[in-house]
């Protein structure tokens, strides 16, 4: 009786080791390559409008696939373009009165402040010549002295009025102070600069895509009021992507910015991706709950990128992913993700 259960003992033990063997050597471990495990990850920017306003148009749908510089959404412009309006018929304004400024007086307007400056010369002539005689005349008290005395003012006044005509003469002859001049440029300036700025509010009327990717989520909806601190969508840019994974310690040397590696996902087994190592943390953290690992999760490790063009849209947010780097590689860490994948 013994002896069947010892014998019965050897025989799961030896099946034992034999399955144990039969696993390592289904996988043989591949000490030339550094296996790692992750998920797509991608960046997302959320889109908002630089201005307060309802709303007048989105013309896109979750999931459209846009690119760089195309219209995605409009507020409504009435006010911001008769505001325009406004400024530029200002400036035309503006801009005539600097053009009068500087051509000065016309010969017309000289030429009758000359003749108003004669009318004066000879009302003070005659006025003069009347006091000169009414002071004769009260000499031999032929008059009153009121009526001399206002001979003499009126020959004051006239004397006062050829001398305000000869001055506005030759202010219209040297024409207007450099200081009116310079006045009138700086408000011209000023609204020309208010005109930019009423044309930016009016560009920023508009939404327009940063870069090639994917409208995520509609956010908002037409009719509905914008302000730049709510987003109206999200734009998912999708090219390049990037397996967020971890680099455990005793690997940190096997890794280096540049390294070419291999991505695979369960969605396309029979598919491999190209890509490189973009980015290490400078600092090491426990490993999370939610990676798996052929190592302990107490040990540290250190979050890396591994970027990958995603010219056909496969590789999605949230996808595992499987990376493989072999080891001793020459890094080319110099070109960018964009560049890459142009």
């Amino acid at each position: 009786m013994k002896k069947g259960f010892f014998l019965l003992l050897l025989l799961l033990l030896a099946a034992a080791g034999g399955w144990y063997w039969w696993q390592q050597n289904k996988h043989p471990i591949d000490t030339n390559q550094l296996t790692l495990y992750g998920n797509v990850d991608i960046r997302e920017a959320q889109l908002a409008f630089n201005g307060s306003e309802h709303i007048g148009k989105i013309l896109v749908e979750e999931g459209d696939h846009v690119k760089k510089g195309q219209l995605l959404a409009t507020l409504h412009t009435e006010i911001l373009e008769a505001g325009v309006q406004q400024i530029q018929a200002q400036i035309i304004a503006q801009e005539q009165m600097v053009a009068k400024l500087k051509a000065g007086s016309r010969p017309e307007e000289i030429s009758r402040a000359n003749a108003q400056l004669k009318a004066a010369e000879a009302k003070a002539k005659f006025t003069k010549a009347t006091y000169r005689r009414r002071s004769q005349l009260l000499q031999k008290r032929l008059i009153s002295p009121e009526e001399a005395e206002n001979a003499g003012f009126l020959a004051e006044a006239a004397a006062d009025e050829v001398e305000a005509s000869r001055q506005t003469l030759n202010l219209l002859k040297r024409g207007s102070r450099k200081e009116d001049i310079a006045a009138a440029e700086a408000q011209l300036l000023a609204l020309k600069a208010s005109l930019k700025l009423a044309r930016q509010h009016l560009k920023d009327a508009n939404i327009y895509a940063p870069a090639d990717g994917v409208i995520r989520n509609r956010i908002l909806q037409p009719g509905e009021m914008a302000s730049p601190q709510t987003p109206v969508l999200s734009l998912a840019l999708i090219n390049p992507v990037w397996v967020r994974a971890y680099l455990p310690e005793t690997s940190l040397g096997k890794a280096p910015l540049g390294a070419k590696a291999e991505i695979h996902t369960d969605s396309y087994p029979e598919k491999s991706y190209s890509g490189w190592i973009g980015f290490i943390s400078p600092t090491a953290e426990f490993t999370p709950k939610n990676v798996q690992t052929p190592e302990l999760r107490t040990r540290l490790v250190y979050s890396m990128r591994v970027f990958a063009c995603n010219l056909d849209d496969e590789l999605r947010l949230g996808m595992p992913a499987t990376v493989t780097i072999e080891l001793g590689q020459t890094p080319d860490a110099k070109s960018s993700a964009n560049n890459r994948c142009q």
